[in-house]
Order: C-alpha cells, then sequence, then structure tokens
C-alpha cells in the first residue's frame, strides 16, 4: 500500500508520457529534420483524423542485456503503435521512430507491431505502417529475426482479410523490406523513402557496380523501374493525402462492400465526346484516361503505379457512386501489347478487387502479346498465364468493354465471356479475330494474292475482305460472345446497368485449400 497521493502519482504517469513522447531526445529529432523527415508521432496526427489517435504500448521497452544496449532504454522501443480514423473509419497503425536506436527493430519492437496487426485483423480494419528503419536490431540478434518472421506471417494471414498499406519514409533494407512487400499497396517519398535488400556499400564490394542508394532503391526506382511500390509522393503531406485516397475506395475488410459516395453525377447520362478519343484507324494510338476519364463519376480515376508497365492501365474510379476498380491497354504505350510486366501489373490488381468485393471494368483495345526474345526467355508465358489466372478465379461482376483491337490470346486475357466476363459490350469499331486482318490476310489468302499479276493490289483487297468478314464485333456478338455492340456515347450507361444487372451476382467454385498461380 503506497503513502504518495494520488496527485503525486499522476505526476509520475504524465512524466512518462513525456519521456516517451520525445523518442530519442531533441538532438536526434534535429537530425531527423535536417534530412527534410518527420517525427514518428506527427507523422501519424498527419494521416489521421485530428483527435482520433490511440496509442498503445507507450512504455515498452526493450529487454536486451548485451553489448552495452542494457544503457539505452527509451520509452517505446522506437515504434509508435495504436489506432485512430480515417474519414471517420477505424484503422490501425504503427510509426517507426528513427531517434531511437535508427528505428532498429528488436523484440519487443516487434510485438508491438504484432499486436496491433492482430487487433487490426480480429476488428476488421485496414493496417498502415511507416516504416522509417535502420532494420534489424544487430544487438538483439535472432530475437530480432524472429520479430519480422512474426510480422511477414500475419502479413500474410491478413492479405485479402483486411487492406494492409505500407509508407516508406526512411530507410528499409535488409530483411524489412518483406513486409511492405507483402502488404497490398506500397507509398514511397521520393529522397527520403529507401527499400533495397543490400546497400550500395555492399554491392560495390561484390560486383564493383558503383550506385547510390536513391539510384538503387529510391521511390522512382521502385515505382518506375522495378514495379515494387504503387505511389511516389515529393513530399509526406501528399503521401499522406494518396493513403486517405486510396483508402477511400477500399472496405475495411473482405466481407464488407467499397464505401459508396454520392457524386451527383448521373449514371445514365450520354458521353457524346467518346466518339472521337478512339480512332477507328487500327494503327492510330491515343490514351486511354481519355476514354476513362469521361466514363467515371466526375472524372475521379485513381490510377494504380502509373510510372510501371505503362501499357497496363490500372486504378479506382466510381460511376453512380459505385466503387470498380479499372483495367484498360494503353494504346499509347507499346500500342498497348501484353507483356510480362503488364500482365504481372493487371493480375495483382484483379486479385485485390476480387479479394475486397470490388466489381472491375475492363477496357479492351489490344494487338496481342510482345514478341521477341527478351519477352520469351523471361517468360511471358507464365507471367502472361497469371492474367488469365486472375480473371478465371475472380466471382466478382465483371464488365467488359472492347474499344477497339481483340487479338488472339490477348483478347481472351483482357477479360472475355470464356474467362468469365458477365457483361460484354463492344464499340461499332471494335475488331475481334485472331489477329490483325493485314496478318490474316498473308496466311488465309497466302495462294492467291502470290498467283495474282499484282501482288500488291490483290494483298489490300483480300485484307478488306477479310477485315469485312471478321474485324468488326459482329461475328462475336452472332456467336453471343459479345453480349451488345454500343454506340460509344453509351457507354458509362451500358456500364452502370451491367453492374445493376450483376450486383447480386453469386458464384461458387469447387471446394479446395488454394489454387496453384503461375508462378
Amino acid at each position: 500500500m503506497t503513502n504518495r497521493s494520488i496527485d503525486e502519482l499522476c505526476s509520475v504517469l504524465e512524466a512518462k508520457r513525456k519521456e516517451a513522447s520525445v523518442g530519442g531526445g531533441p538532438k536526434a529529432i534535429g537530425k531527423q529534420r535536417e534530412k527534410g523527415k518527420g517525427i514518428a508521432r506527427e507523422r501519424l496526427s498527419a494521416l489521421l483524423d485530428p483527435g482520433t489517435f490511440v496509442e498503445l504500448d507507450e512504455f515498452v521497452t526493450h529487454r536486451c542485456h548485451r553489448f552495452g544496449l542494457e544503457e539505452k532504454q527509451t520509452l517505446g522501443d522506437g515504434v509508435v503503435t495504436g489506432y485512430g480514423e480515417i474519414e471517420g473509419r477505424r484503422v490501425y497503425v504503427f510509426s517507426q521512430d528513427f531517434t531511437v536506436l535508427g528505428g532498429s527493430l528488436g523484440e519487443m519492437h516487434a510485438e508491438k507491431i504484432c499486436k496491433v496487426m492482430d487487433l487490426a485483423l480480429k476488428n476488421g480494419s485496414p493496417c498502415i505502417g511507416i516504416n522509417d528503419s535502420g532494420g534489424a536490431r544487430i544487438q538483439e540478434a535472432v530475437d530480432a529475426l524472429n520479430g519480422y518472421g512474426k510480422i511477414f506471417y500475419r502479413n500474410t494471414i491478413s492479405s485479402g482479410v483486411i487492406p494492409q498499406l505500407s509508407v516508406i519514409m526512411g530507410p528499409t533494407a535488409g530483411g524489412a523490406v518483406y513486409s511492405p512487400a507483402l502488404t497490398d499497396y506500397i507509398f514511397m517519398v521520393e529522397k527520403t523513402g529507401i527499400m533495397h535488400i543490400t546497400g550500395p556499400a555492399v554491392i560495390k564490394a561484390v560486383t564493383g557496380e558503383e550506385v547510390t542508394s536513391e539510384e538503387l532503391g529510391g521511390s522512382l526506382a521502385h515505382n518506375a523501374k522495378s514495379g515494387n511500390a504503387h505511389f511516389t509522393a515529393s513530399s509526406e503531406e501528399e503521401c499522406f493525402a494518396q493513403v486517405r485516397k486510396l483508402l477511400s475506395y477500399l472496405p475495411s475488410n473482405n466481407v464488407e462492400e467499397a464505401p459508396w459516395k454520392e457524386t451527383g453525377d448521373d449514371p445514365l447520362r450520354l458521353v457524346p465526346g467518346l466518339r472521337t478519343v478512339v480512332p477507328t484507324n487500327p494503327n492510330k494510338g491515343y490514351r486511354v484516361h481519355d476514354v476513362i476519364g469521361q466514363v467515371v463519376d466526375d472524372g475521379d480515376f485513381f490510377e494504380v503505379q502509373p510510372l510501371w508497365a505503362p501499357n497496363m492501365v490500372v486504378g479506382y474510379g466510381r460511376i453512380g457512386g459505385q466503387v470498380i476498380g479499372i483495367i484498360a491497354n494503353q494504346a499509347a504505350n507499346m500500342a498497348g501489347c501484353l507483356d510480362i510486366n503488364a500482365s504481372d501489373k493487371a493480375s495483382r490488381f484483379i486479385r485485390h478487387c476480387d479479394a475486397f468485393n470490388i466489381p472491375m471494368v475492363t477496357f479492351v483495345d489490344v494487338p496481342g502479346y510482345l514478341p521477341g526474345t527478351e519477352q520469351e526467355w523471361g517468360g511471358i508465358i507464365r507471367h502472361g498465364a497469371k492474367l488469365l489466372y486472375a480473371y478465371s478465379e475472380a466471382t466478382v461482376p465483371m464488365v467488359t468493354v472492347v474499344l477497339r483491337k481483340a487479338y488472339g490470346g490477348a483478347y481472351l486475357g483482357m477479360c472475355s465471356k470464356a474467362l468469365g466476363a458477365d457483361m460484354v459490350l463492344a464499340w461499332p469499331q471494335a475488331e475481334i479475330a485472331v489477329m490483325g486482318a493485314e496478318g490474316a490476310a498473308n496466311i488465309v489468302f497466302r495462294k492467291e494474292i502470290e498467283g495474282a499479276e499484282d501482288q500488291m493490289a490483290e494483298r489490300n483487297r483480300k485484307i478488306e475482305e477479310y477485315r469485312e468478314a471478321f474485324a468488326n464485333p459482329y461475328v462475336a456478338s452472332e456467336r453471343g460472345y459479345v453480349d451488345r455492340v454500343i454506340l460509344p456515347e453509351e457507354t458509362r450507361r451500358e456500364i452502370y446497368l451491367a453492374l445493376q444487372g450483376t450486383a447480386n451476382k453469386r458464384e461458387l467454385r469447387p471446394r479446395r485449400k488454394h489454387g496453384v498461380m503461375p508462378h
């Protein structure tokens, strides 16, 4: 029984709270600011709705008594954890504090992160991690490694159940990169956010190659080259705005629907401007964004991975207030061909939409798979198969709009009727065939062309003959592979009606542990 007054006891608590709030102290905080980086708690305040953050485990400390670490006990152990709200919806969060032992991850640091991950899963809420860490805490050796393993396990168990977002606002190296890689989306801040397995010094020692940390694992490297990251921002403020916007399209968990939003944009309105966007000449390019922007509510399209595999466009929008996932070939890049990276980009996005009950709309204008030894030896067969797998596996409502070209296996791969599309719409200039008219004529009419006196003129005649016969949507429509041929201006209305017609879709699949996706 204590003789201390309640005021004294409360003063002790307040002193501990103050001690925890300063992390590694003013000097370490100053160094963080000099690098243009925010402080752990400030970052959470910027991310969450004002006044909603509830901190957990603020007095946790490490249990290591080796290599002098026993003299470096800091309340919180280098990570701030808890929960709060974004747009009034509950989220669980952790923010690593680089001012405390470089934000390094030890046993208790990991336990704090695991606790909020467990709470997020139990309560069906998104989990957001702000990463800013020097990696595993060397002094804690295998305890630190085990901590990473426990986090990886939870990332995997939570996958497809709750949204998991990683925000890279500082160094993230070695094994630390695999937790973000296991989450749904990675956001990076330019110049401060870094991800790599081995750093520049190790690379130089082993291979002799000289590269800066930014060139190796900076935001632009992972958003434009590797495809590891999904969003890049020039500042922490812009990054948090991106996180909040993404969450506005996602449900809190896999048994909820995505948030409906009143936009005031009539879903049945016609869009006359669409008639002039897509050239009828199949060899002319255009930006598919100009189609998407006129179809979605208020022209608001939130693109995912805009800098990587630009021949494939994916992202979120709304029609009639309902969230949709959009997958589209980009004719302005590589003529919209499917290649290794485009297949990977689309298939992952498709699976994410399916996991979180988001209907999908696919805009098709694809001439085929990108030819060449680089693609073949790089595994376009197995990568392209991922796209077939993802669409075939999906059970959410799926609407396909054939804008122009849809040739061969690529036609099938872009959510054809055979792969599970609930409604296939086609514009009048749609060409659904095994291949383009030029190539097909050379094969089908080879003998006639070779036997003609004027081979060039005969070839042109045969090209037009093939085009008249097959380069239109009507043969596919006659077979039932296209449900409706529509005017371009009817696109928004017809997609909305198709989504309404499939809103109660229920599809049962054979019972299994899980499928084996092409590697």
